[in-house]
């Protein structure tokens, strides 16, 4: 069942955003466009010219309707923001001078990217690669584990764990998904295949032949099939040969059965010395 955290809004993890007055670890002032900084952890790779535009041109008309958050910067004076990017660069659009900001004295690193995540997702305005690179950096960065990036966007584990398979694809690939060419769950599917060169063949033909998400499992379902006939013929063939050779070395019927993980090899005698014969080849004592 899908999870709540994210569907409270970030209201409910910033909660002087909605009350829009400080409390005692966050302050409301207007603070000059020009001494704020972008997040450095801001997951958001890239942002639509256009929406920015039509943000700006309401600024404009109606005035910001809520403040961005920002951080003390290491720079006197002057602020990171947390959450709130598209505000911040609409404002700059609308040709203002300065902005009103939630200002939070007590943020660190990893709390400044997990609130510019959250809103990010909320918004919708991070395509899948972009949210399962910021998965990523929450992994690498700060030590989160699958669960817990789960519990801050309000997604299952499982969701947090098929987004991340996704950068295990061929970077052209990442780019076909980004550009909602190719859908994750395409992407999700052509993970599965280890061949760099048989994901870009499949992506090619999920491209010129519009295929579902079913019908590329079909085909990825009828190449593990071809791999395992294939891998079980070579086993057949290199057990033989071991057979062969045994058979020469001892000088004797040899049959060996089973599998790759587990059988038996029968070694025929024909008479007590035959049988002194071959312990001997084997380097025993009777």
């Amino acid at each position: 069942m899908q999870k709540k955290a994210l569907g409270r809004g970030l209201e409910s993890l910033i909660p002087a955003l909605a009350a829009n007055k400080a409390s005692t670890d966050e302050t409301i002032i207007t603070i000059p466009l020009d001494k704020i900084k972008s997040n450095r952890f801001q997951p958001r790779n890239k942002f639509d010219e256009a929406k920015l535009q039509e943000l700006a041109h309401s600024i404009e008309k109606h005035g910001l309707a809520q403040p961005i958050l920002v951080a003390a910067s290491i720079v006197p004076g002057e602020y990171e923001i947390i959450a709130g990017e598209r505000r911040y660069r609409a404002s700059k659009l609308a040709g203002n001078k300065d902005i009103k900001a939630i200002v939070k004295q007590s943020a660190d690193d990893k709390q400044r990217f997990d609130l510019a995540l959250v809103e990010n997702l909320q918004r919708e305005d991070l395509d899948p690669i972009e949210e399962a690179r910021a998965f990523k950096r929450l992994i690498e960065e700060f030590g989160h584990t699958h669960e817990q990036i789960a519990e801050i966007v309000g997604r299952e584990r499982s969701v947090i764990t098929n987004t991340l398979r996704l950068l295990s694809l061929p970077e052209d690939v990442q780019l076909l998904i980004s550009k909602g060419k190719i859908s994750p769950g395409h992407g999700r599917m052509l993970a599965g295949i280890e061949d760099k060169n048989r994901i870009e063949t499949i992506a090619d033909r999920i491209l010129n032949e519009n295929l579902s998400v079913r019908a590329v499992e079909k085909i990825i379902a009828g190449l593990r099939s071809e791999k395992k006939s294939d891998g079980q013929k070579k086993q057949e063939i290199e057990l033989t040969n071991l057979k062969e050779e045994i058979q020469r070395k001892l000088g004797t019927k040899v049959n060996i059965s089973g599998t790759g993980k587990k059988g038996k090899i029968e070694i025929y005698y024909y008479s007590l010395e035959d049988l002194e014969r071959i312990t001997k080849e084997l380097k025993f004592s009777c």
